[in-house]
């Protein structure tokens, strides 16, 4: 499969590419764009301010640049935290595309959002500061209505960035549930 893996606000740090390559060792081919240019950050707030001042229309800008040359082999978009809400406005906007896998974020989405049994995975923590129950209900909603078949996993008590060993909110056991079964919902496309 052909995945693109975006970043959280923090930037493409190290759990990213970790993440890349265990994918690429499951057997899939992984493009991990970077939209923020080199630059990372050490907490959540700083790289929140970076995002705003370049804008979303910029980073998503970015990532369709990153991901066109590939969209034509039909794509898994998939991302991290902000990453997944780049990656799930590209899925939505992308006819061939194959899958999205959304970890830890997901996006708004417009009432016209039409897809045709896109397979979409979420994995989040339960609660989740950034993505409440109410927030969560309404897009589970709204991406079945769109046509998407989703499945979302929680996990309680992980922190909102459970998958990254470099951060506070990093869990083990709910990291190694998440790829497991990430890897199994790739293989089943």
């Amino acid at each position: 499969m052909n995945i693109v893996l975006f970043h959280s606000t923090y930037g493409l740090r190290p759990a990213v590419h970790a993440a890349a390559d265990r994918l690429r060792a499951a057997g899939h081919q992984v493009k991990v764009p970077d939209l923020f240019e080199g630059r990372t950050f050490e907490t959540v707030e700083e790289g929140m301010a970076y995002r705003d001042e370049i804008g979303r229309d910029e980073l998503l800008r970015r990532a369709v640049l990153a991901s066109a040359p590939h969209s034509d082999q039909g794509l898994v978009y998939a991302g991290f935290s902000f990453g997944g809400s780049v990656a799930q406005h590209l899925a939505l906007a992308d006819e061939k595309a194959r899958g999205l896998l959304l970890l830890h974020g997901t996006a708004d989405l417009d009432e016209d959002t039409a897809v045709d049994e896109l397979p979409v995975q979420l994995h989040i923590a339960d609660p989740d500061p950034f993505e409440t129950h109410d927030w969560l209900t309404a897009w589970y909603l709204r991406m079945r209505r769109a046509g998407a078949d989703v499945e979302v996993h929680r996990y309680p008590g992980a922190g909102h960035l459970f998958t990254d060993p470099g951060l506070d909110d990093y869990d083990a056991e709910a990291a190694e549930r998440t790829w497991k079964a990430a890897t199994g919902f790739l293989d089943s496309l």
